[in-house]
């Protein structure tokens, strides 16, 4: 696969290059239908990995993420076969886990940080060297306190004297585990990391946070619930602390949830335009961050209702200025940022520093976006406020980043002349993008 781009998995090859993105002619009315959760099908390909015999995994994701997560765990020994069950979204996945994991091979992390951060405690159970690195544009995410936990419960790492990628993991074939302290004040992604593999430890982890905030704590939760779910019981005697114990990850046919947080700029564009979108398949329960959109968006002024599996956001009287502490939910700051650009009143998102520490610096690259087509954004030391100002077009630099695409595409809806420079950064998450956000607005997607 190559370094930019959707792997030939997908049934749908995301669209490269500049894109102008279209501009809604009134109120949306469409139902949206979106493929499976990235943090859930990662988490459960490194599960199904690390399982006591083989599993299915059911709706996966397929984008640049998950084929670098598969990628990543071929090179270390697990058999992963495409099942064709005909969803029009790609394959089943059968994941049949190794005798022993492989070393002597390089795994290459592209842009994905759950690759980063959950393959390398699966590369210390290994036997042999696993090189592990990433696109260049990555090789600047935080790694210092995964490399330090690893090393703490027993894994050799070689890191050239660096805390961030490439470095060398020298699997010995087992990790000792024990007890550690990990700061994961920048990514709640080294918390899930290390749990994932935890049971395969000699004698289990003890893991506690000790960092001055917990970002993204949903993505714990997930973590924590897709562990439950395969047997394997994780205490959580306090706030920041976990006990996983050794023992078998049971074998599992799982069905992936849709993506809630990719399916954040379609309910957005129902209050943007004026209109109503729905999106189906919506849990009734899910960890997921993006599970907090219907209270996000009604504090913001939409009408929210679930009815069976969907939920539909319509527009309310205008798109109303908040307060918001988004620690839990990072994720979906770049969306409500291009929400709040059209607000009625200024708009302070809270609780996202370590968003600084994603596939660009997401609060610089909104801020200096913005500002380049005449709005008005301050960086703060943890957040960001919006105040509503004129837009005109312009370009819309991605930064390599698949949330800066589509919060680009949502501006873009009501201010002619917005030009994203790469709409194949989509390709991360949700290569079908741009084919699906012109069916949302009922035009060609040549157009």
């Amino acid at each position: 696969m190559s370094d930019h781009g959707y792997s030939p998995l997908s049934p749908t090859a995301a669209p490269r290059g500049e894109w102008r993105a279209p501009v809604a002619d009134g109120g949306v009315d469409a139902t949206v239908t979106v493929p499976g959760s990235k943090s859930l099908t990662n988490r459960e390909l490194v599960l199904a990995a690390l399982a006591d015999g083989p599993g299915v995994l059911h709706a996966p994701l397929h984008s640049d993420d998950s084929a670098r997560m598969i990628d990543a765990l071929r090179t270390l020994g697990v058999g992963i076969e495409e099942i064709d069950e005909g969803s029009p979204f790609g394959p089943d996945l059968r994941v049949t886990p190794p005798s022993s994991f492989t070393g002597g091979t390089t795994v290459d992390c592209g842009q994905a940080g759950t690759v980063m951060r959950f393959v390398t405690p699966v590369a210390g159970l290994a036997r042999g060297d696993v090189y592990v690195t990433a696109h260049e544009s990555a090789l600047h995410r935080p790694m210092g306190a995964m490399v330090s936990a690893l090393r703490d419960v027993g894994v050799d790492i070689d890191a050239g004297g660096g805390w961030t990628l490439p470095f060398t993991v020298r699997g010995h074939g087992h990790v000792r585990g024990g007890e550690v302290e990990i700061d994961a004040s920048q990514s709640s992604q080294f918390v899930s990391g290390l749990l994932l593999s935890a049971p395969r430890f000699d004698v289990g982890l003890h893991l506690r946070h000790v960092g001055s905030r917990l970002p993204s704590v949903p993505h714990i939760d997930m973590t924590v619930e897709a562990l439950a779910h395969r047997g394997v019981h994780v205490e959580h005697p306090a706030v920041g602390e976990w006990i996983v114990p050794a023992g078998p990850i049971r074998a599992k046919d799982v069905a992936i949830e849709p993506d809630l947080s990719n399916a954040a700029p379609f309910l957005a564009a129902a209050m943007v335009t004026g209109g109503s979108v729905s999106v189906t398949g919506w849990p009734a329960h899910s960890t997921q961050p993006g599970a907090l959109l219907p209270e996000i968006l009604g504090e913001m002024g939409a009408h929210v209702h679930r009815r069976g599996g969907t939920l539909t956001v319509t527009a309310g009287g205008g798109i109303q200025g908040a307060e918001l502490d988004l620690s839990a939910a990072g994720e979906l700051a770049p969306t409500i940022f291009g929400l709040a650009a059209f607000a009625d009143g200024p708009t302070t998102l809270h609780g996202i520093g370590h968003i600084r520490g994603h596939e660009t610096d997401r609060i610089a690259a909104l801020v200096g976006n913005l500002r380049g087509i005449g709005g008005e954004a301050h960086e703060l030391e943890d957040g960001i406020r919006i105040v509503p100002a004129p837009l005109r077009g312009g370009e819309w630099k991605a930064h390599h980043d698949h949330r800066m695409a589509t919060t680009g595409a949502l501006i873009g809806l009501r201010v002619p002349g917005i030009v994203i420079d790469d709409i194949g950064t989509t390709a991360k998450t949700l290569p079908q993008f741009a084919a699906l956000w012109r069916t949302m607005l009922g035009t060609d997607a040549s157009d």
